[in-house]
């Protein structure tokens, strides 16, 4: 009966090759660029045979979702009026889920869908469509069912040394229809004649958490599209803003304090970026405790590395909109700053530099003696990308103008890591370094500089002279228990001796 209702099906073989025309020319979500995916002309049969391709759609798809107008027509075959009909037509066709991990499972019943979903996206795109609040929920609805969906376990996340490694991204088998869904969805909520005021009783708080959960895809590419959606929701709905920022810290929350396993926080953060260069001044209070409680802790995670440039660019957005918030954003990298992970380091250091450039003079003054030691400590390192990396913020001209004007309370703190560098550090890059900054604090104040090098020199005799005091006492210790009768319980330091003859007890031999 199957193999009767495929014959019947026109142009077989055109359909075929449209499809996987369609198929090979599909390019990613991206509002950015303005890239759409690429399809082939819809293939719909001529009017005269639409009674068969009826009887195949209604073999193949539940009677529920073909009733209405023929959803295998073509938008241009059909008169204005009965277009909104076989737009929603068309949109319950496309609810129909399939299983895409068998290729060969529904294949038949995949290509009409996705034939249906071009020719959604090609309608919206050509401008014509004017949506009513049917079509609206239409969309929301026929989105939800495709897209809203639980991920398996993500295993890899959890085996040792994830965040080091690199990895291959995975890609979901069902991205052939899951990519058109997004641009479809794109385009709706990007369009001019989508009234917000409508569209918000569908896109509303329920559907836009449900969005959010699906930034945690392990798909790159279903992140990219997500990304692009979201902003495109944050601009259009004003009365969702407050809720998208609480949502997202909740996810921000959840992944510093519980999970620290999120594959969509750079991607969140790239939209907040946008969102913060956005905020008017001066900035409200709930923006300010977004960075202190939601951004700066995101420093804390092993895995920073994967989103360290995008929460690097928030963080110096906070800066440039209110200055004073600079030595707040200095003591978040200090409290969270990497002790025994020597690469997560060398990435402070990199946004350190950044916040220092847009750091003005009162706000460094506020946090330089406990930064200074900080650094003090990274100039010691032993490994030597750390302390390489900390000598290369002399190479900045703007912080050291401020080291400059406060050289008075900063050459006293790093004077000692400088001068240890010059007498011991293995690395001929750093201890060159080394050098060089020596010469610019020289060639600062010589004055300056010499004292310093005196109290280096009476601290360095002092701590010598307490060395051999102590090292001398211990001395007279030994001597004196190795002279001075035990008697009772009394404790002496004895020293280890080699037995070499058979130990005699009692005159037993």
């Amino acid at each position: 009966m199957f193999k009767q209702f495929l014959s019947k099906l026109p142009r077989k073989s055109s359909k075929s090759d449209n499809v996987d025309s369609a198929s090979s020319n599909s390019g990613n979500c991206s509002a950015s660029s303005g890239n759409s995916v690429q399809r082939s002309n819809s293939v719909n049969p001529a009017s005269g045979r639409s009674p068969s391709v009826k009887r195949m759609s209604s073999a193949v798809f539940p009677a529920s979702v073909v009733t209405g107008v023929e959803p295998l027509l073509s938008f241009k075959d059909v008169p204005t009026a009965e277009k909104q009909n076989l737009f929603i037509s068309k949109l319950n066709l496309c609810s129909v889920v399939f299983d895409f991990n068998d290729s060969n499972k529904n294949a038949v019943e995949k290509d009409l869908k996705r034939q249906s979903l071009i020719d959604l996206v090609d309608f919206v795109a050509s401008g014509s469509a004017r949506f009513s609040e049917q079509m609206i929920a239409g969309v929301c609805k026929m989105a939800a069912v495709n897209l809203f969906r639980v991920f398996p376990p993500n295993y890899r996340s959890n085996t040792p040394g994830a965040e080091t490694e690199e990895e291959e991204p995975m890609f979901d088998p069902a991205w052939s229809h899951l990519q058109i869904v997004y641009d479809l969805l794109l385009r709706v909520v990007a369009s001019s004649s989508l009234d917000a005021k409508v569209a918000k009783k569908y896109v509303d708080h329920s559907f836009i958490l449900r969005l959010l959960e699906l930034f945690d895809s392990e798909d790159p590419r279903e992140r990219d599209c997500l990304k692009t959606i979201l902003h495109r929701i944050y601009g259009k709905f004003m009365v969702h803003r407050p809720f998208i920022r609480k949502a997202v810290s909740n996810i921000f929350y959840r992944f510093v304090f519980e999970t620290e396993r999120h594959n969509g926080i750079a991607e969140l953060l790239e939209i907040f970026g946008s969102v913060i260069s956005g905020f008017a001044l001066p900035l409200k209070e709930e923006h300010k405790m977004f960075l202190c409680r939601a951004l700066i802790p995101l420093h804390k995670p092993k895995s920073v590395g994967s989103y360290l440039q995008p929460l690097t660019f928030c963080v110096i957005q906070f800066i440039e909109k209110d200055p004073k918030l600079a030595s707040i954003v200095i003591r978040g990298l200090l409290k969270y700053w990497p002790v025994t992970n020597s690469q997560k380091e060398v990435m402070f250091l990199g946004e350190l530099e950044e916040v220092l450039e847009a750091t003005s003079m009162s706000e460094f003054q506020k946090c330089m003696v406990p930064l200074f030691r900080r650094i003090s400590s990274c100039l010691n390192s032993s490994h030597f990308q750390v302390a390489e990396r900390a000598l290369f913020l002399w190479n900045n001209d703007h912080i050291v103008s401020l080291i400059a004007q406060n050289r008075q309370g900063i050459l006293s703190l790093i004077f000692p890591a400088l001068e240890s560098n010059t007498r011991n550090h293995w690395n001929q890059a750093v201890l060159n370094l080394t050098l060089n900054v020596r010469k610019m604090f020289l060639e600062m104040d010589e004055v300056l500089f010499q004292t310093c090098q005196s109290k280096f020199d009476e601290e360095e005799a002092k701590l010598k002279a307490a060395e051999e005091k102590r090292k001398l006492m211990w001395e007279r210790l030994e001597s004196a228990a190795g002279y001075r009768p035990v008697a009772g319980n009394t404790a002496v330091l004895v020293t280890p001796v080699p037995i070499a003859s058979p130990i005699i007890v009692d005159g037993l031999n």
